[in-house]
């Protein structure tokens, strides 16, 4: 039973399997100036979330809640903050990494990690969206400049950030390009992609040529094969480490750029994907809801690299 003081976390002492996640009682944080107290409603899991449990990553601390999207509502404001008030709907990604935390009862973030959550969705649907609706658009929009017209590959276009992609570079009018396998070529296809490629059967160097941009969530080959598919002035945005030395020198004879981005909580972002949702435009397809308590089997069932769209996590 928790208290006013406390509130139950899933937490991890160690690093490995899903089963080394356990529900525990901590201390229920206090929002300090420029922060807000969020009641978690619900909490997107994302490969960076297993991968942090595994291994640690970014982030050795233990004991470790894990955690960085967030849907819930405001309970209390720091000083200083004046964009929301005690009992607003709010949804966002806490800083990315060390702001982790929002698979418990309650978090605390800086108040321009959030925007206003949109009337239009639940806490689940909006729960599932921060980070990878953050990473997918500051690739498209901030990094890549995604206008009409321009041809974007999208790679893992049934994925988590793959399947927001695609929503926002048709929003923005380009021609959409996914790989998928052939089971999800038609959720693609809803999603508004103009063309879908069979990576298990067909090389998409053979598919696709004169691209303007490439969103690479995958590791490995992908990335330097997506090189050659790049029209001159083109961009490769990949959200993973490059692991061709040769990647650099082989991008300038081609006269493409190459950027690795690591999502960052945005403010701006989250109105901009806030605006997406309510304009109907954007929506996250959620595979799986679990309750809290039952964030190892979220994890287990991530890490087949099976699921479509994206896991969540509910707090009653």
């Amino acid at each position: 039973m928790t208290n006013h003081a406390t509130m139950r976390a899933i937490s991890q002492d160690t690093h490995g399997t899903p089963d080394v996640l356990q529900e525990v009682l901590v201390p229920r944080p206090t929002p300090g100036p420029s922060q807000i107290l969020v009641a978690v409603r619900a909490a997107g899991v994302n490969p960076t979330d297993w991968k942090h449990r595994a291994a640690g990553l970014f982030l050795n601390r233990l004991p470790l809640v894990l955690g960085w999207d967030v849907s819930g509502v405001v309970e209390a404001v720091g000083f200083g903050v004046t964009l929301f008030k005690p009992g607003d709907e709010v949804f966002g990604m806490l800083p990315y990494p060390h702001g982790v935390g929002s698979h418990a009862e309650y978090v605390t973030g800086p108040a321009r990690a959030f925007a206003h959550k949109p009337a239009g969705i639940d806490h689940v649907q909006a729960g599932a969206l921060p980070l990878a609706a953050l990473t997918a658009y500051q690739a498209l929009v901030d990094t890549a400049g995604v206008r009409a017209g321009q041809r974007v590959l999208i790679h893992a276009a049934a994925g988590g950030v793959g399947h927001l992609a695609v929503q926002i570079a048709k929003a923005r009018g380009a021609y959409v390009i996914g790989t998928a396998s052939a089971p999800k070529h038609d959720f693609v296809r809803s999603l508004g992609a103009d063309d879908v490629v069979d990576y298990r059967t067909t090389d998409f160097r053979d598919a696709v040529q004169d691209i303007d941009v490439v969103l690479d969530p995958l590791s490995g080959d992908t990335r330097a094969r997506s090189l050659d598919v790049l029209r001159p002035g083109g961009i490769l945005v990949s959200i993973l480490p490059g692991t061709d030395p040769e990647e650099a020198a082989k991008a300038a004879a081609r006269g493409v750029r190459v950027e690795t981005l690591l999502v960052e909580a945005d403010h701006t972002g989250m109105n901009a994907i806030a605006g997406l949702v309510a304009a109907g435009s954007l929506r996250a397809h959620v595979e799986a809801v679990f309750p809290l308590a039952e964030a190892a089997r979220a994890h287990a069932l991530g890490e087949t690299d099976r699921t479509t769209g994206k896991i969540v996590l509910t707090v009653s």
